[in-house]
C-alpha cells in the first residue's frame, strides 16, 4: 500500500491536464482543500456526491486513564474530522481481481 501526498496529487492532476498550468492545478487543489477545512470549522458537512462526505463529530467530556500511571484524567470535550465514504467509492475500492483503479 502506498501513501499520496499533495504535491503528488497535484502533480498527477497536471500530467492528466496538459491544458492546465502546474502552479493553476496547485491553486485549484489547495482552494478546494481550504474550502472544506472551512466548512468543517463552521460546523457544515461538505458532500461530495460518489465519494463521501466530511463531517464533524463532537465528543463529551470525560474521565479517562494515564495509560502509564493507571490515574484519572480530565478529557476535555472536543470536535473530530469525520470522513464517511460514498457507494460509488466503497463499490471501486471493493472491486475483484484487475480491475481496482483501472477505471479513472
Amino acid at each position: 500500500m502506498t501513501s499520496m501526498t499533495k504535491s503528488e496529487l497535484i502533480q498527477r492532476l497536471a500530467e492528466h491536464n496538459p491544458h492546465l498550468y502546474q502552479r493553476d492545478v496547485e491553486r485549484i487543489v489547495s482552494t478546494i482543500f481550504e474550502e472544506i477545512a472551512a466548512a468543517l470549522a463552521r460546523g457544515d458537512r461538505v458532500e461530495l456526491r460518489g465519494f463521501g462526505a466530511f463531517s464533524v463529530k463532537r465528543r463529551e467530556a470525560r474521565i479517562g486513564r494515564n495509560p502509564r500511571t493507571g490515574t484519572a484524567v480530565q478529557v476535555e470535550e472536543k470536535v473530530i474530522p469525520f470522513f464517511k465514504t460514498g457507494k460509488q467509492l466503497r463499490e471501486r475500492l471493493n472491486l475483484s481481481g484487475d480491475e481496482t483503479g483501472s477505471a479513472a
